[in-house]
């Protein structure tokens, strides 16, 4: 339910909270993006590690957060991990802030 139908109750409020904190880091809300916007819908290790200017170990510390919030899952093959955007995650996250057309003018 998008927050301006109705507030949220303690418990959504609870349950939302980590993926909003996890995307309130810089870093953390450009690998996202990098992954959902990814031809094919996921992306390797590998491949965002040339993105930043941050140690291997960072990166994988921020999808770590991004991994345990739900936001995105991941799959080993062989040596390299690959990331995907969950949906339903981003959708949530959508519902509850989408605004209504008439209520955005």
């Amino acid at each position: 339910m998008p927050l301006v139908n109705e507030p949220l109750s303690a418990g959504q409020a609870e349950r939302l909270a980590p993926s909003f904190k996890a995307l309130g880091d810089p870093v953390r809300l450009r690998l996202l993006s990098l992954i959902a916007s990814h031809a094919g819908g996921e992306v390797c290790v590998c491949d965002l590690t040339d993105a930043f200017d941050l140690t291997a170990p960072t990166i994988s510390h921020h999808l770590k957060v991004l991994k345990e919030t739900g936001l995105v899952s991941a799959e080993r093959r062989g040596t390299w991990v690959y990331y995907r955007a969950r949906p339903e995650a981003l959708g949530l996250l959508s519902t509850v802030l989408a605004v209504p057309q008439e209520a955005a003018a």
